[in-house]
């Protein structure tokens, strides 16, 4: 499949951007408007990662400047040593003091002899790097946990950084390989703890950038089969039908879920987006009013006022 969706020239992108608390810490509004896919009705890489943070990124990994950044799993393989990692943009810089910090904790786990010791290092190593949001290398030491001390926690952690990272990925070679990661993770979560939706939510996203796509759907479907009011699989499935074109079904899966949780900002907007593509002008405006009072981001206020305009 086409590692991004075809952009028509008609639809300007939109820079958003707001915090994860304006929705309860479920979705990251992404930076533009998801621009549909030219008379094609696939569904597409570009829309799984819009669909869960902003459409992409700078890698997560660390820089050959930047000896801190641990072993990358995805990258390298869990052979990698500390001291070796990859070449790949860092998706933020470390300080000194973060650096100083990692590289202790990186010469504590090398030492550590027990599996409680390990699993120990790992676990704060792990934690420093979601700090400083290197999510591969938090997921590596999130893994190197569960192999000292197997659970399903530590393998739902890891299989969340894993899809953190997949989500920042810019590259196709990083997204799938850090969409395989995180795919491989869910379904050993899954195993272990069938009914985990939102496991089973982030693996049908992860599915999206692969071969089988369809699968994809037909787990976020299964979500919602179990709990109609799923916030993340409505959102989720409403983007990927404005990606496929499909604005009819979009604008449903943002009335439910508006409904399910008014307050939702990313709700509001997309619902207002898809409603002016079906014509539904009023409703439109009543949803892009919603979005612009549930945030005082003046990035999406101006971009509210612009979808606005475009009613007249």
């Amino acid at each position: 499949m086409a590692a991004t969706a075809s952009r028509p020239a008609a639809h300007q992108v939109l820079v958003l951007v707001l915090a994860l608390a304006l929705v309860g810490g479920l979705f990251v509004l992404p930076k533009g408007i998801v621009k549909p896919k030219e008379g094609k009705a696939e569904l597409t890489k570009d829309a799984a990662r819009t669909a869960n943070r902003d459409g992409g990124g700078p890698a997560t990994n660390g820089s050959k400047a930047d000896a801190s950044s641990g072993p990358v799993s995805a990258e390298a393989g869990p052979t990698t040593s500390p001291e070796g990692p990859t070449a790949a943009a860092p998706h933020t810089t470390t300080t000194p003091v973060q650096r100083q910090e990692l590289n202790r904790l990186l010469g504590q786990f090398a030492k550590a002899g027990t599996p409680a010791q390990k699993a120990e290092a790992a676990t704060l190593l792990a934690r420093r790097y979601e700090n400083v949001q290197r999510f591969d290398s938090a997921g590596y030491y999130y893994e190197q946990v569960a192999a000292a001390q197997p659970g399903p926690q530590a393998l739902q952690q890891a299989a969340d950084a894993y899809f953190q990272a997949f989500s920042f990925a810019s590259s196709d070679e990083r997204i799938k390989m850090l969409g395989g990661k995180a795919r491989e993770l869910y379904t050993k979560v899954l195993a272990k703890s069938p009914n985990n939706l939102d496991a089973k939510t982030n693996l049908g996203m992860a599915y999206m950038a692969s071969d089988n796509p369809v699968q994809g759907v037909t787990l976020l479907r299964e979500v919602l089969a179990a709990d109609p009011n799923n916030e993340k699989a409505l959102y989720d499935l409403g983007i990927l039908a404005v990606q496929s074109n499909q604005y009819d079904k979009a604008v449903e899966r943002f009335q439910q879920l508006v409904k399910v949780n008014p307050k939702n900002v990313n709700a509001q907007f997309y619902l207002g987006v898809t409603s002016a593509r079906t014509g539904a002008k009023e409703q439109a405006r009543a949803a892009f009013t919603a979005a612009k009072s549930l945030s005082a981001d003046p990035a999406l206020a101006a971009s509210v006022e612009e979808e606005l305009a475009k009613l007249k």
